[in-house]
């Protein structure tokens, strides 16, 4: 009998301040707030989450700041970069055309960047930077 592989249940970000972080993730990126413990909280409903924790151990509190890896795939990606505008959501990087579709970049307020994501191809092979949330240039 083989044993069935593992699935990914979560990726972590680690912060100083736990309170602070959820009511970013919760209201500024409206991401749905699944559990709230000790641990921190988790975010998105499905099999794969993101988990908030307070950065208490040496070891966590030196990740606390940094691009994060994490992309969240995002449908109508300009019209959120726009809300999260009207948030005062502190982005890294405006949405921009790429090959592979509209990237940008935001940060919690602990300096954690998450990549947002949607896959919308260019017209062209050109990269264009799009100025405003809006998609105009």
């Amino acid at each position: 009998m083989t044993a069935t592989p593992p699935s990914l249940y979560s990726v972590a970000i680690f912060v100083h301040d736990i309170g602070r972080a959820i009511e970013f993730y919760r209201d500024k990126l409206m991401l749905p707030l699944t559990k709230q413990g000790a641990f921190g909280a988790e975010f998105l409903e499905g099999d794969t989450h993101i988990g908030v924790h307070p950065a208490v151990h040496p070891d966590s509190q030196a990740l606390v700041g940094r691009h994060t890896g994490i992309t969240l795939f995002m449908p109508d990606l300009l019209h959120y970069c726009g809300e999260l505008h009207e948030r005062a959501v502190r982005f890294v990087a405006e949405p921009t055309q790429q090959t592979w579709g509209i990237m940008a970049m935001v940060a919690d307020p602990d300096g954690n960047v998450l990549a947002l994501w949607e896959d919308q191809l260019p017209d062209s092979e050109q990269h264009v930077h799009l100025d405003q949330a809006d998609g105009s240039a």
